[in-house]
Protein backbone atom coordinates (compact mmCIF):
# COMPACT_ATOMS: atom_id res chain seq x y z
CA UNK A 1 0.00 0.00 0.00
CA UNK A 2 1.59 3.43 -0.89
CA UNK A 3 0.58 5.62 2.44
CA UNK A 4 2.04 2.59 4.54
CA UNK A 5 5.41 4.10 6.20
CA UNK A 6 7.46 3.05 9.27
CA UNK A 7 9.47 6.05 11.35
CA UNK A 8 12.00 6.91 11.16
CA UNK A 9 12.89 7.54 7.60
CA UNK A 10 16.02 7.44 5.93
CA UNK A 11 18.56 9.20 5.72
CA UNK A 12 19.58 7.55 9.27
CA UNK A 13 21.92 9.36 11.99
CA UNK A 14 23.16 7.23 14.62
CA UNK A 15 20.34 7.42 16.77
CA UNK A 16 17.64 6.93 14.23
CA UNK A 17 19.31 3.65 13.12
CA UNK A 18 19.38 2.81 16.28
CA UNK A 19 16.09 3.06 16.64
CA UNK A 20 14.98 0.74 13.51
CA UNK A 21 17.22 -2.06 15.38
CA UNK A 22 15.67 -2.05 18.59
CA UNK A 23 12.22 -2.02 17.27
CA UNK A 24 12.79 -4.41 14.86
CA UNK A 25 14.47 -6.16 18.32
CA UNK A 26 10.88 -5.85 20.37
CA UNK A 27 9.12 -6.87 17.22
CA UNK A 28 10.49 -9.76 16.48
CA UNK A 29 10.79 -10.94 19.78
CA UNK A 30 6.89 -11.18 19.77
CA UNK A 31 6.78 -13.59 17.53
CA UNK A 32 3.73 -12.57 16.03
CA UNK A 33 4.90 -12.77 11.96
CA UNK A 34 1.25 -10.95 11.31
CA UNK A 35 2.31 -8.06 12.82
CA UNK A 36 6.20 -8.10 11.98
CA UNK A 37 4.98 -8.10 8.76
CA UNK A 38 4.09 -4.82 7.98
CA UNK A 39 7.51 -3.72 8.63
CA UNK A 40 8.46 -5.06 4.94
CA UNK A 41 7.41 -3.65 1.92
CA UNK A 42 4.97 -5.57 0.10
CA UNK A 43 7.18 -6.90 -2.45
CA UNK A 44 10.57 -7.31 0.18
CA UNK A 45 13.53 -9.13 -0.63
CA UNK A 46 15.00 -12.00 1.85
CA UNK A 47 17.68 -13.97 2.03
CA UNK A 48 17.40 -15.90 5.45
CA UNK A 49 20.79 -18.40 5.62
CA UNK A 50 19.98 -20.60 2.31
CA UNK A 51 15.83 -19.32 1.93
CA UNK A 52 15.09 -16.29 -0.61
CA UNK A 53 11.53 -14.94 0.06
CA UNK A 54 9.87 -12.58 -1.54
CA UNK A 55 6.57 -10.79 -0.52
CA UNK A 56 4.84 -10.48 3.17
CA UNK A 57 3.15 -13.68 2.47
CA UNK A 58 5.90 -15.56 2.06
CA UNK A 59 7.79 -13.68 5.08
CA UNK A 60 4.65 -15.17 7.18
CA UNK A 61 4.89 -18.10 6.30
CA UNK A 62 8.81 -18.00 6.91
CA UNK A 63 8.28 -16.75 10.52
CA UNK A 64 5.39 -19.26 11.52
CA UNK A 65 7.85 -22.15 10.33
CA UNK A 66 10.78 -20.50 12.26
CA UNK A 67 9.30 -19.48 15.36
CA UNK A 68 7.30 -23.33 15.79
CA UNK A 69 10.75 -24.85 15.31
CA UNK A 70 12.47 -22.06 17.74
CA UNK A 71 10.99 -22.34 20.69
CA UNK A 72 11.49 -20.00 23.75
CA UNK A 73 13.08 -17.77 21.20
CA UNK A 74 14.89 -14.62 22.66
CA UNK A 75 16.36 -12.09 20.47
CA UNK A 76 19.23 -9.36 20.81
CA UNK A 77 20.24 -7.30 17.97
CA UNK A 78 22.43 -4.35 18.19
CA UNK A 79 23.48 -1.57 15.26
CA UNK A 80 26.89 -2.75 13.09
CA UNK A 81 27.02 -0.06 10.98
CA UNK A 82 24.53 2.36 8.86
CA UNK A 83 24.55 4.57 5.90
CA UNK A 84 21.71 7.18 4.63
CA UNK A 85 19.17 4.02 3.57
CA UNK A 86 21.37 0.76 4.68
CA UNK A 87 21.66 -0.68 8.37
CA UNK A 88 23.66 -3.57 9.25
CA UNK A 89 23.26 -5.51 12.54
CA UNK A 90 24.65 -7.99 14.61
CA UNK A 91 22.23 -10.38 16.37
CA UNK A 92 22.03 -13.24 18.79
CA UNK A 93 19.42 -15.43 19.53
CA UNK A 94 19.01 -18.71 22.14
CA UNK A 95 15.83 -21.14 21.60
CA UNK A 96 15.38 -25.11 22.31
CA UNK A 97 14.31 -27.93 19.92
CA UNK A 98 11.88 -30.42 20.09
CA UNK A 99 14.38 -32.50 22.42
CA UNK A 100 15.22 -29.85 24.55
CA UNK A 101 18.16 -28.91 23.34
CA UNK A 102 19.53 -24.99 23.81
CA UNK A 103 21.17 -23.31 20.81
CA UNK A 104 22.60 -20.08 20.01
CA UNK A 105 22.39 -18.41 17.12
CA UNK A 106 24.70 -15.78 15.93
CA UNK A 107 24.49 -13.60 13.08
CA UNK A 108 24.71 -10.69 10.81
CA UNK A 109 22.12 -8.83 9.02
CA UNK A 110 22.18 -6.43 5.67
CA UNK A 111 18.74 -4.17 5.94
CA UNK A 112 17.92 -1.54 2.88
CA UNK A 113 15.19 0.89 3.45
CA UNK A 114 12.58 2.57 0.92
CA UNK A 115 11.94 6.04 1.82
CA UNK A 116 8.68 5.36 3.81
CA UNK A 117 10.86 3.50 6.25
CA UNK A 118 9.69 -0.19 5.18
CA UNK A 119 12.64 -2.31 5.21
CA UNK A 120 12.43 -3.56 0.94
CA UNK A 121 16.02 -6.12 1.19
CA UNK A 122 17.08 -7.99 4.00
CA UNK A 123 19.96 -10.31 3.95
CA UNK A 124 20.96 -12.63 7.12
CA UNK A 125 23.73 -14.73 7.72
CA UNK A 126 23.64 -17.24 10.88
CA UNK A 127 25.45 -19.98 12.46
CA UNK A 128 23.81 -22.28 15.15
CA UNK A 129 25.56 -23.53 18.12
CA UNK A 130 24.46 -26.45 20.83
CA UNK A 131 24.43 -24.56 24.46
CA UNK A 132 23.71 -25.90 27.87
CA UNK A 133 20.41 -25.02 29.50
CA UNK A 134 23.08 -23.65 31.98
CA UNK A 135 24.81 -21.42 29.87
CA UNK A 136 21.53 -19.39 28.28
CA UNK A 137 21.75 -15.73 28.22
CA UNK A 138 18.45 -15.16 27.94
CA UNK A 139 16.33 -16.15 30.92
CA UNK A 140 12.94 -15.66 31.55
CA UNK A 141 12.07 -12.40 33.27
CA UNK A 142 15.31 -10.93 32.03
CA UNK A 143 15.55 -8.39 29.22
CA UNK A 144 17.74 -9.04 26.49
CA UNK A 145 19.35 -5.63 26.72
CA UNK A 146 20.28 -6.14 30.14
CA UNK A 147 22.31 -9.18 29.72
CA UNK A 148 26.14 -8.85 29.16
CA UNK A 149 27.62 -10.02 26.69
CA UNK A 150 31.25 -10.13 25.83
CA UNK A 151 33.83 -11.18 23.55
CA UNK A 152 34.69 -14.42 25.58
CA UNK A 153 31.52 -16.18 24.59
CA UNK A 154 32.34 -16.15 21.35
Amino acid sequence: MATESKPPFPPFTRETAQQKVKAAQAAWNTKNAESVQFAYTPDSIWRNRDVFLQGRDQIVEFLRKKWSKEQGYRLRKELFAFTDDKIAVQFWYEWHDETGQWWRTYGLEDWTFAPNGLMRKRQMSGNDVKIDETERWFKDGVDVDTVKISERHW
